[in-house]
């Protein structure tokens, strides 16, 4: 009976069909929709009007400062839970790294929720604390996306340059500014990006938290596909998809050297 063999060609189709059908078409629908009037005609009033809206630059001005101050407090919280992991003479094992994935199993709606309601237990709710509820919800949701990248490249930190460091007569918090930061600054580059512009898309965390009395640019996108306006939804959601891809340029030399270190992330 013979074999049947597959070439590498045949197994990479699912994945291509897979890959215009839910990323390549729905990117081109975003652009055709942005540069495009009401009517079907190439134009560029979509961009004029949202530039010469000043509710919706304030949104998107406020949307940044929310991601910018999220991102600083998850790190500002992730580093020292990922120094700790990476370090086996605390974490001999990888089970308690695992206990900062887990929440992530759970739906994103109902953690959210599940955040809200316990939060009510210690007197904070969004209608009274909209901005505080939505911070901790934010940095909650986002913290575990910090850590693990942090962790998996603090692992492959080389421990020699530290023990040089300290030989070498440098103080602890020397060693830590000019050996451990620049050795981990890839981690922190990848969390950076994972944890800041998704909180500015979000629109669950602010609805759900702040209780409809917050918005960020992700609720802009979302009210506007709700009326059908494709057009101006369709706008908004091109300029993330163009800060993505500055963020992504400018970071790109230290997203290379984590993948030659072989990174997970």
């Amino acid at each position: 009976m013979s074999k049947i063999r597959f070439s590498r060609k045949t197994l990479s189709i699912p994945y291509f069909a897979f890959l215009i059908l839910f990323v390549v078409l729905p990117l081109l629908l975003i652009v055709y929709y942005a540069i495009t009037d009401s009517d079907g005609n190439i134009s560029l009033v979509n961009f004029i009007r949202f530039f010469q809206d000043k509710n919706k630059l304030g949104l998107l001005a406020f949307s940044v400062i929310i991601g910018v101050a999220n991102t600083i407090l998850c790190l500002i919280i992730g580093y020292p839970i990922a120094m700790i992991l990476s370090n086996k003479k605390y974490n001999k094992s990888a089970v308690l790294a695992l206990l900062f994935i887990m929440p992530m199993w759970i739906n994103f709606v109902l953690r959210t929720a599940a955040t809200r309601d316990l939060l009510y237990w210690f007197g904070i709710n969004g209608g009274e604390h909209p901005y505080l509820a939505t911070m901790i919800g934010m940095v909650y949701n986002y913290l575990p996306f910090t850590i693990m990248p942090l962790y998996t490249t603090m692992l492959k930190m080389d421990k020699n340059l530290i023990e040089a460091s300290y030989d070498l007569g440098a103080k602890p918090h020397q060693t830590f500014v000019k050996t451990i930061i620049p050795m981990t600054m890839p981690g922190i580059v990848s969390a950076a990006t994972m944890v800041f512009m998704p909180t500015m898309s979000s629109f669950v965390i602010s609805d759900i938290m702040g209780e409809r009395k917050i918005s960020l640019i992700g609720n802009a996108i979302q009210f506007n596909f709700d009326q059908s306006r494709w057009n101006d939804g369709s706008l908004i959601a091109l300029i993330m998809l163009l800060i993505i891809g500055v963020i992504t340029l400018l970071t790109k030399n230290v997203q290379k050297e984590e993948n030659v270190r072989g990174g997970l992330w």
